[in-house]
């Protein structure tokens, strides 16, 4: 009897999940490959999400996807660990030794891999700015976004309690920066519908952008209407402000003027994790994404592919949205099976379906790949919250199935009408 294709999969995100339960539910049902999905993580979480799970205005807990029960019922193995190593030679990733408290739990690991996917995601890129890592939070996982909500329910209670301000800086004016200013504004609307003590807190929050508008990625229109938006209820939005330092208090701007604040975030740009340096060899672009070919394949090791943030494609640079991330994972998942057994891998063709912004309860906006733009009306981009809504819907579906979906999708409405609008615990 012939040897199961062992595929290894990197990374648990958008493109890591879906690509995993896609074969899970193909080739491991039929027992044609063994598929093994890696992440240093016990759960899935989608990260377009995670400046929510920050505010609190959303509870990670019901949109947690645990990996080991997920891959069970998928047809793939789970296994928890970080990178440590790459041997491309041998096909064989080293997973390092799990220590707790300084305790060794688990020793260090390898797994054999006939095909290796990685899928590991971004992180905000700092860009070597003085100061930006000691003294900045970054919300680019569940733990960070659940660390920054701890630190601001904290700051909450003493505004209310002894009338401290909430001083918040943000740096970046991308979806990531504006939706979390309007996400945080949000919270604290909420939060003054529970009686603490009477009247609410002063909230400042600064949105710091280094080019010339916020959202760059949308229409000038929307980017102009998204300023208004925030300026609107009471965000302070500044562009073509570059920090050149953080400290303890604040940032420090180009032009040698300060915006000081208690809670300093970086969400400006994407870079791929650090580990991607230590791949074997693979080649890297200069933000540390992994070169892929038009198949998604490496350009060093074509039994290596790359889909998502972490992927560089050569000859096209895509954007790193969930929307790359999920259309890559499918196509690797329609042509795998295939390309296990000797054909060619087709190369990949992205098609551009728009995007969303969605800020809060307050506005939203939506724009096609012809570049027309919908939401911000009177109904203050009611179609675009719904839109942005939908596209998390849609992903739950993928993942679990019309039933499963549609079941987790009532548990959310019905936990709406139980739980608190904003996490106040």
């Amino acid at each position: 009897m012939s040897r199961k294709s062992r595929l290894v999969i990197v990374g648990g995100g958008i493109a890591g999940l879906a690509l995993a339960t896609r074969l899970g539910d193909t080739l491991g049902r039929k027992g044609r490959a063994q598929i093994t999905l890696v992440d240093e993580s016990f759960s899935h979480v989608w990260k377009p999400m995670l400046h929510c799970f920050a505010a609190g205005t959303a509870a990670n807990e019901a949109d947690r996807i645990p990996f080991a029960s997920h891959a069970a019922g998928h047809h793939f193995e789970f296994c928890y660990g970080a990178i440590s190593g790459l041997d491309r030679k041998a096909q064989r990733l080293t997973l390092a030794p799990l220590l707790e408290d300084g305790e060794k739990v688990l020793d260090e690991r390898t797994l054999d891999y006939d095909a290796l996917v990685f899928a590991i995601g971004s992180r905000a890129n700092d860009f070597g700015t003085p100061g930006v890592a000691e003294h900045c939070q970054f919300i680019d996982n569940l733990v960070e976004a659940n660390a920054f909500n701890d630190k601001f329910r904290r700051a909450v209670l003493q505004a209310y309690s002894i009338g401290r301000p909430l001083e918040i800086a943000i740096v970046g004016g991308g979806a990531t920066g504006v939706q979390l200013a309007a996400e945080l504004h949000k919270a604290l609307d909420l939060a003054a519908l529970y009686s603490f003590v009477p009247g609410k807190p002063e909230l400042n929050i600064c949105l710091l952008e280094a080019g010339p508008r916020i959202l760059p990625a949308f229409p000038e229109n929307v980017s102009h209407a998204a300023a208004r938006q925030l300026r609107a209820i009471g965000i302070d939005v500044r562009t073509g402000a570059m920090v050149s330092a953080a400290d303890e208090k604040g940032f420090v701007l180009k032009d040698g003027s300060r915006v000081d604040a208690t809670f300093r975030v970086w969400a400006a740009g994407v870079c791929a994790p650090e580990v991607t340096a230590k791949l074997g060899g693979l080649a890297c672009g200069r933000s540390g994404q992994l070169l892929v070919g038009p198949t998604l394949q490496t350009t060093e090791d074509s039994r290596i592919f790359a889909v998502g943030d972490c992927a560089n494609v050569s000859d096209s640079p895509l954007a790193p949205t969930a929307q790359v991330a999920r259309q890559q994972a499918h196509h690797l998942a329609s042509h795998m099976g295939a390309w296990l057994l000797g054909d060619p891998m087709p190369p990949f063709e992205y098609h551009d379906k728009g995007a969303i912004v969605s800020l809060g309860d307050y506005n939203g906006w939506g724009v096609f790949a012809d570049g027309k733009t919908f939401g911000g009306g009177r109904l203050h981009g009611l179609s675009a919250r719904l839109g942005h809504s939908a596209l998390y819907r849609q992903h739950q579906f993928e993942l679990h199935g019309i039933a499963r979906g549609t079941a987790a999708c009532l548990s959310d409405w019905f936990g709406g009408y139980v739980q608190p609008s904003v996490r106040l615990d």
